[in-house]
C-alpha cells in the first residue's frame, strides 16, 4: 500500500471521516464537506507548537444533519432515537500525531469529566459545555435584537463548538490544530459504507435507551447497531468508562476496516464512504487537506493507539445537596502531563496563581479532606499553602488577616462558609478550617488522589473482548 495513503487513512479513519478517499481518488472528492471556522488564529507571542499535529474529534448527540437541518422521522426511527435530543458532546477524542515519529496517539475524555467552564469560575460536566454556550449565545443575540432563527442558530452553534474546543484545550494543555465533528447519523452512514466493523463482547447485553441488544462473542456491526454500540452505557459495569472503551474499540476496528483492501480496492465502497462523510461531518475551515498529506510524511499508519485520560474519582459527588449527582473527577495537571507524555514533551506550566496562598486545616476527622480542598482551590487560581490537621471542630470557617475579598470568594466556592478576621493568619494568606459538618466540594473520598489509568491502550490489532 502506498505509504502516504496509509498515513492519511490512519489519521482520518481514526477521526471517523474517511480521509482514505484523498489518498486513492482526488483531493477534490471531498470538497463538498461542511466547513466551520472553529480554530482561532494564534495570539501574538503565543508559544510555538509542541511538535505534534493535534485534532479534536467531537461526537455530538444531535438530531440534525451537518447543515443543522432536522433528521427525518424515518431516519430517527432507524437510528432508534427520539426527536428531542440535548446538545451534548458524548464523544471527545484528541488525536496526537507526533512529527517525525512512527505512532499515532489518540485519547478519550469521558463525557462526564468535571471541568472548568470556559470564561467562568464554574465547573460542569464537559459534555454539557456545548449546550450551555449555544444557549448563552442565542440568548445574547435575541437580546441584541436579532430575529432570524437560522442565523441565530448558526452563530450559536459556532460559539458552542469554540467553547467545547477551549474546554478541551484548558483541560489537556494541548493547542488544537484542527477540529472535526460527527453526528448521530455519522456512525450509521460510515459504518455501513465500509461494510461494518468487527467487535467482540464478553457477555450478552441489552439497553432500551440506546437500542442496544447484543450477544456475547464476535460480531460485525453497522448502521443502527453501530450507533447503539457506541452510545450504550446502561447494563455496563463501569457505565461511562465502558462506553468510552466501546468507542475506542469501534474506532480501532473502523481504522482496520478502512485500511483493508476490501475498502481501498472497491471503487463503489470508496464512493459510498465519500458520500457518507459529506453527509455527516463538519471540519474546521482552516484545514488544508493537501498540506495535511505532506505533514504526514514519515509517519507510519500502522501504530494507532487509543487511550483514556487518568481519572481521580469516577463516582465524584460534586453537589452535597444532591448526593446521587455524580461526575468523573479529573485533575487538570495530571491530564496535561499525560497528554504531553504521549509525544515525549514536558507539559505546559500554568501561570502562577494570582490569588493568595490558602492554608487548609482539617478538623473534620475525614482523611484526606484538606488535600482535596487545597487541590480544588488551586484549580480556581489560588496558591497552595500548608495542609494540616487539628482536633475536632464542628463548624467550618474561612479566616483572613488583611483582605476580606479573597476569603469571601473562597467561602462561596466551598458552599457558603462563614468568614472572620484573625490576626493569627499570615499576611497574604487565607486559612480554611474544615469542621465535622462540612459538606462542600472535596468531601467525597477519592478527590485529590492521584489519577489512575482506566484501561490499557487499544490498537487496531487488538482482539480482546470487552464489556
Amino acid at each position: 500500500m502506498h505509504k502516504l495513503g496509509k498515513v492519511l487513512v490512519a489519521a482520518m479513519a481514526v477521526a471517523v471521516f474517511g480521509g482514505t478517499a484523498y489518498g486513492y481518488t482526488t483531493l477534490e472528492s471531498l470538497e463538498g464537506v461542511t466547513r466551520e471556522d472553529v480554530i482561532e488564529a494564534p495570539d501574538p507571542g503565543e508559544q510555538p507548537a509542541d511538535g505534534s499535529l493535534d485534532i479534536l474529534l467531537v461526537g455530538r448527540d444531535s438530531r440534525t444533519d451537518e447543515h443543522g437541518n432536522p433528521l427525518s422521522p424515518e431516519m430517527l426511527r432507524e437510528l432508534r432515537v427520539g426527536a428531542n435530543g440535548d446538545d451534548l458532546t458524548d464523544t471527545l477524542i484528541v488525536l496526537r500525531i507526533p512529527n517525525g515519529q512512527k505512532a499515532v496517539k489518540a485519547f478519550s475524555i469521558p463525557r462526564d469529566s468535571w471541568v472548568a467552564e470556559p470564561g467562568t469560575k464554574d465547573k460542569t460536566k464537559i459534555n454539557g459545555i456545548f449546550g450551555h454556550a449555544k444557549f448563552a449565545s442565542a440568548s445574547a443575540q435575541r437580546t441584541a435584537g436579532k430575529t432570524d432563527k437560522a442565523e441565530i442558530d448558526k452563530v450559536a452553534i459556532t460559539a458552542a463548538r469554540k467553547a467545547t474546543l477551549k474546554a478541551v484545550e484548558d483541560l489537556t494543555g494541548v493547542k488544537m490544530d484542527h477540529f472535526a465533528e460527527v453526528n448521530l447519523q455519522s456512525f450509521y452512514d460510515i459504518s455501513k459504507a465500509v461494510g461494518g466493523v468487527e467487535v467482540c463482547l464478553k457477555r450478552d447485553t441489552k439497553d432500551i435507551k440506546s437500542g442496544a441488544n447484543f450477544k456475547a462473542g464476535r460480531q460485525t456491526i453497522q448502521g443502527a447497531d453501530a450507533l447503539a454500540f457506541v452510545r450504550q452505557r446502561e447494563d455496563l459495569p463501569r457505565s461511562d468508562l465502558d462506553r468510552v472503551r466501546r468507542q475506542q474499540v469501534f474506532l480501532a476496528g473502523l481504522a482496520k476496516q478502512v485500511l483493508s483492501a476490501g475498502t481501498l480496492a472497491n471503487p463503489a465502497r470508496l464512493s459510498e464512504l465519500i458520500d457518507a462523510v459529506k453527509r455527516s461531518v463538519v471540519l474546521d475551515g482552516s484545514w488544508d487537506l493537501l498540506d495535511f498529506v505532506r505533514q504526514m510524511r514519515g509517519v507510519s499508519g500502522g501504530g494507532i493507539a487509543f487511550d483514556t485520560i487518568p481519572v481521580v474519582n469516577p463516582d465524584y459527588r460534586y453537589n452535597p445537596r444532591q448526593p446521587t449527582a455524580t461526575a468523573v473527577q479529573v485533575d487538570p495537571a495530571q491530564v496535561r502531563a499525560f497528554a504531553a507524555s504521549l509525544i515525549g514533551v514536558q507539559p505546559t506550566t500554568p501561570q502562577a496563581p494570582a490569588g493568595p496562598k490558602v492554608d487548609v486545616v482539617n478538623a473534620s476527622g475525614k482523611d484526606g479532606l484538606a488535600a482535596r480542598v487545597s487541590d480544588l482551590l488551586a484549580e480556581k487560581g489560588f496558591g497552595k499553602g500548608e495542609t494540616t490537621a487539628d482536633t475536632g471542630r464542628r463548624t467550618s470557617v474561612v479566616r483572613f488577616s488583611d483582605a476580606s475579598g479573597p476569603a469571601t470568594e473562597i467561602a462561596k466556592l466551598l458552599g457558603g462558609l462563614e468568614t472572620e478576621k484573625a490576626a493569627s493568619v499570615a499576611a497574604g494568606h487565607v486559612q480554611v478550617v474544615l469542621g465535622q459538618v462540612y459538606k462542600g466540594p472535596g468531601v467525597s473520598a477519592g478527590g485529590g488522589a492521584a489519577g489512575v489509568r482506566t484501561d490499557q491502550p487499544i490498537t487496531s490489532e487488538d482482539t480482546e473482548c470487552i464489556n
